[in-house]
């Protein structure tokens, strides 16, 4: 299971930490991830993190701006978002990856979804 929290109204500039609390499963082996939708558009690949730490992947719309991260020991995965724009407005999903071989953008890898958290930036 995979709790999302940490969504939020915030002004164009501004940051914000999401976390994703993993339960019930093996965290330490998966490849996590976060998604993200906005209002009548499809789900897209934000960031990824391999269960090292070694590896990560990003969107070329939030380099620069977004780090993920994760912490093994809490069984939990961050993405802290800075410099928000407007154009960040979405729900944002983890998800994870149970074989974690691979740091994939693409959706359909993942095995487990989040409940989604909602970012809101108003500019």
């Amino acid at each position: 299971q995979l709790q999302a929290s940490g969504g939020g109204l915030v002004q164009a500039g501004d940051s914000l930490r999401l976390s994703c609390a993993a339960s019930g499963g093996s965290f330490t082996r998966y490849t996590m991830a976060w998604f993200r939708q906005a209002p009548g558009k499809k789900r897209d690949f934000v960031a990824a993190i391999n269960k090292s730490s070694i590896n990560t992947r990003y969107a070329d719309s939030v380099k620069g701006r977004f780090t993920i991260s994760r912490d093994n020991a809490k069984n939990t995965v961050y993405l802290q978002m800075n410099s928000l724009k407007p154009e960040d407005t979405a729900v944002y999903y983890c998800a994870a990856d149970i074989e974690g071989v691979f740091v994939s953008s693409s959706d359909y890898v993942y095995d487990y979804w989040g409940q989604g958290t909602q970012v809101t930036v108003s500019s």
